[in-house]
């Protein structure tokens, strides 16, 4: 309310906007992460240069140079935050050393701002994996010559920072928000009703996400040998919903916030829960992640018709990870064993060759964006599967008799498997340890507790019905949605008030006296 105090005096000048915004914005990750925006302001700074250099140069060549120096700065000092604890203790267990964490950044802080961060720890900046891929789309996509560069630092700062979704996204590639910065500020009483509409909706899906969370999913996934199998199996459909409304949630309030001051941040989910397969499950969850990997990933790999010299770096940088999380050595003789025995099957038999290179870029895709979640056999079995499961379904496209069906009944069956399999992929996604995930499994297939199933519902009925009420609404038809979106738009603002007021009302029964972080800050 603060910030659009003032923003209500400046906002017709898009130059002094601008400013006040990224001023808010920076002060917002101050408060979240202190010290850390001096890594922001870096990051802001030296991609504005580079991007600059980019454009300027008339040398293709110093225009790749470039641009391969954000690269690595941008991958470097995300790398460093993410994994450098990581490399440090797998170093020590592969040759038995003992070498301490040291965190410069900690010490730098405590040297110079008086702060009391221990130096033996690793502090993850929130936001870092959303603004570094941002900030990389604005040097890529100069380079690509697909967008103009910004007239000043400061426009490009407010693009890098913007606070409605500097720390959980939606990922904004510049060339979606950059030419916003210059347009002059509209907003009808539609899309302020729009505005109004996805923020309380954001915000009634993260207060029943807290309360899934606390009241149930919580409890099982941190002791799931207490539980048995049936319970399990709800707790892994609700973290489905419980995370789909954590996020989706803040991102919808981002969405919201935005769209009040006068910038239009793109969808990021689109009713994920309705995909049929696992192909279009990705092109409705996370969607701004999902596009950014495609386009500045997948694509320039050579996407599903050849491998490339990336594509097998790519591949080296996950043996190499495999090896650190194993801590063994034998893992690397067993890589060079499989390329030598890759090659020689590649030249006798072609087809081999042909398969390999039309899959690979995807699999690794996903491997990548399973390890960007963090360093762990958890999330790179999570990303394995889920591109194991995209690559089953191109098959199953290939064969399937039902491919141009229309039939309800097989519909309704591929959504069901579809939830399914990405909700026990989750299982990975959420456990803390590969001995959590086997306890799961274990308590799934030898206690499943079938005789208690009236208990368990009977038990369980308040957490059991929010669950079945969110999966009912999510599955809502679009054309329904949209008309209550609308619906709601148009009324008078003191209606608008009374249905906001009478939502917070109801979401205040449901709030937890321990409030969760969103889902996705530790990313």
């Amino acid at each position: 309310m603060v910030v659009l105090l003032f923003y209500s005096i400046i906002y017709k000048r898009h130059k002094v906007r601008t400013i006040y915004l990224l001023a808010v914005s920076l002060f917002f990750y101050f408060k979240t992460s202190g010290v850390f925006v001096l890594l922001l302001l870096f990051t802001i700074t030296s991609d504005y240069f580079l991007g600059g250099k980019i454009h300027s140069s008339n040398s293709n060549f110093k225009r790749k140079c470039y641009l391969i120096i954000s690269i690595v700065l941008n991958l470097v000092l995300l790398c460093y935050f993410k994994y450098s604890y990581f490399f440090t203790e797998s170093v020590n267990q592969i040759t038995g050393s003992d070498y301490t964490y040291f965190n410069h950044f900690a010490h730098f802080s405590n040297t110079f701002f008086s702060t009391g961060f221990s130096v033996d720890k690793l502090l993850l900046p929130v936001g870092v994996s959303f603004f570094t891929f941002q900030s990389l789309s604005y040097t890529i996509d100069l380079f690509r010559k697909k967008i103009e560069p910004v007239k000043s630092i400061f426009d490009y700062g407010f693009f890098v920072c913007f606070f409605p979704h500097l720390v959980a996204g939606p990922i904004v590639k510049a060339n979606e928000f950059v030419n916003q910065i210059y347009e002059p500020y509209k907003l009808t009483k539609i899309e302020f009703g729009m505005a109004l509409f996805w923020i309380i909706n954001g915000f009634c899906k993260k207060i029943v996400a807290d309360y899934l969370a606390v009241n149930f999913i919580d409890r099982v996934f941190d002791n799931p040998g207490y539980y048995t199998g049936l319970e399990l199996i709800f707790g892994i459909f609700g973290y489905s919903l419980q995370i789909y409304m954590d996020f989706s949630g803040y991102t919808d309030m981002a969405i919201g916030i935005a769209l009040i001051l006068g910038y239009r941040l793109k969808t990021n989910f689109n009713s994920p829960y309705k995909a049929t397969s696992t192909s279009e499950f990705w092109k409705r969850w996370h969607i701004s992640l999902s596009t950014w990997l495609q386009e500045y990933l997948y694509i320039p790999l050579g996407g599903n018709k050849k491998g490339t010299i990336g594509s097998y770096v790519a591949i080296t940088i996950l043996v190499f990870f495999m090896i650190l999380l194993s801590a063994k050595i034998w893992l690397l003789w067993l890589f060079l064993v499989s390329v030598i025995l890759f090659i020689l099957l590649a030249y006798f038999f072609p087809k081999i060759k042909n398969t390999f290179t039309t899959h690979i870029n995807l699999m690794v895709t996903m491997l990548l964006g399973g390890l960007w979640h963090g360093s762990s056999w958890l999330f790179l079995i999570w990303g394995g599967l889920n591109g194991l499961g995209l690559l089953i379904h191109k098959q199953w496209v290939k064969i399937s008799p039902f491919k141009n069906s229309n039939n309800l009944v097989y519909k309704i069956s591929c959504v069901l498997i579809t939830l399914t399999f990405i909700s026990f992929t989750r299982v990975f996604f959420r456990s803390s340890s590969l001995q959590i995930v086997d306890t799961i499994f274990y308590r799934i297939h030898n206690h499943f507790g079938l005789d208690l199933l009236f208990k368990i519902i009977s038990g369980y009925k308040a957490v059991l019905s929010i669950m079945i009420i969110g999966y009912l609404i999510h599955w809502i038809p679009g054309k329904f949605k949209l008309t209550y979106r609308n619906w709601f738009s148009r009324q008078p603002y003191y209606v608008m008030g009374a249905i906001i007021i009478f939502a917070v009302f109801i979401m205040y029964q449901l709030m937890s006296g321990e409030m969760q972080p969103f889902i996705y800050f530790q990313f």
